[in-house]
């Protein structure tokens, strides 16, 4: 207890020496121990490093991650020291809908073996996506992680020791600098009057005593030099260290940029396969069409424009033919459409000079 109670003495003593310096640095009433620029170019790189790191630390996890609420449960989860549970991404819950919604529509039809394929494709652009984000977390964002918290918490740490020793020392080099000031006005101007012969032996105590302040306060300020040159010798290794952080995050930022390059290429891929199978599943749908609707094939010698209830629309937008059953239009071109038996609402038989073919009515506007 007693031991306990000197501690707590001597480090409130030493934090209110400390204190008053700061505060009389503040009120330029005392002088500053500067350290070099080198040094203090160190600390600026540092401060940097550490600043736009966490920033891109910050920003990769939103580029990963976009769900704020998803990212404030896989820190707690971390922090927890617990593994979070699997998440499906976005691509996976669109191609999962996608397939739930081809098996109400009908496996069979075009919308719904469509919808089918572009689901497997998506399912398979969010496995691509996990794998990427599994990546990058190991490779890009737990040395981030490791500098931020090791590294800079450690360098953090050693600077502000150093600026309490900093503190100390020219809390000392002032109480020299007074002890000084004091022992010679003692001897400049003693204390005494010549007809009282006992204040000289007044006088030579209070010099001997100010010359014993003054030796005490200089051993401990090169006992407090010692520490700083010691503790600055310190900060400036692991402000050096710096320089590797830099190398290492340079070969980590290398192997970010090939698993995104990898995403992106697999990505393409898959969208590339889709778009050939598409491509051809509609090539051979659209045959079937023209060769097994001889209804809806219209050719000039097997369709005649009835002999009234034709009239003339104008084209609203640019139309390309699906198929051979359909006429692609132009803009502002005007036309002939009339209808047929068996045709849909929403489509028309469109005529130009020896064309024709099937037109969709909301490219249209029929005209008096």
């Amino acid at each position: 207890m007693d031991f306990n109670v000197k501690r707590l003495a001597t480090e409130a003593g030493l934090f209110l020496t400390r204190a008053v310096q700061f505060t009389e640095e503040k009120l330029w009433q005392s002088e500053k121990t500067n350290l070099d620029q080198d040094f203090e170019n160190l600390t600026v790189r540092a401060d940097c490093t550490k600043h736009w790191t966490e920033k891109i630390l910050r920003q990769t996890e939103i580029l990963l991650q976009p769900n704020p609420s998803a990212r404030i449960e896989e820190f707690l989860y971390e922090k927890l020291d617990m593994k979070a549970p699997s998440r499906i991404t976005n691509s996976e819950l669109l191609g999962q809908h996608m397939e739930d919604a081809a098996k109400e529509f009908g496996l069979e039809s075009p919308y719904g073996s469509t919808l089918v394929k572009v689901g497997e494709c998506e399912r398979r652009l969010g496995a691509v996506e996990k794998d990427f984000i599994q990546t990058a977390d190991i490779s890009f964002l737990s040395p981030l992680r490791n500098f931020l918290e090791g590294d800079c918490r450690i360098i953090s740490k050693e600077r502000r020791l150093l600026e309490n020793l900093r503190l100390d020392l020219d809390a000392c080099k002032t109480r020299v600098k007074k002890a000084k000031a004091a022992e010679a006005k003692v001897a400049v101007v003693p204390d005494f009057q010549e007809t009282r012969p006992r204040n000289y032996v007044l006088s030579a105590s209070a010099s001997a005593l100010w010359t014993e302040e003054v030796e005490k306060a200089e051993q401990e300020l090169k006992t407090a030099q010692k520490e700083f040159d010691r503790q600055a010798e310190v900060t400036r290794l692991l402000l050096e260290g710096i320089s590797c952080t830099h190398v290492n995050h340079l070969r980590c930022l290398h192997e970010f940029v090939e698993a995104q390059a990898a995403y992106y290429r697999q990505c393409h891929l898959h969208m590339q396969d889709l778009q050939e199978e598409l491509r051809s599943y509609s090539s051979n749908f659209y045959d079937e069409i023209c060769v097994s609707s001889p209804v809806e094939t219209l050719t000039i010698e097997e369709v005649q424009a009835p002999a009234s209830g034709t009239r003339k629309a104008k084209v609203l937008y640019d139309y390309d033919a699906a198929d051979c059953s359909e006429l692609s239009l132009l803009a502002d071109e005007i036309i002939t459409v009339y209808t047929m038996p068996g045709m849909e609402s929403d489509w028309l038989v469109g005529e130009r000079g020896n064309q024709r073919g099937r037109v969709p009515v909301t490219y249209l506007e029929l005209l008096s």
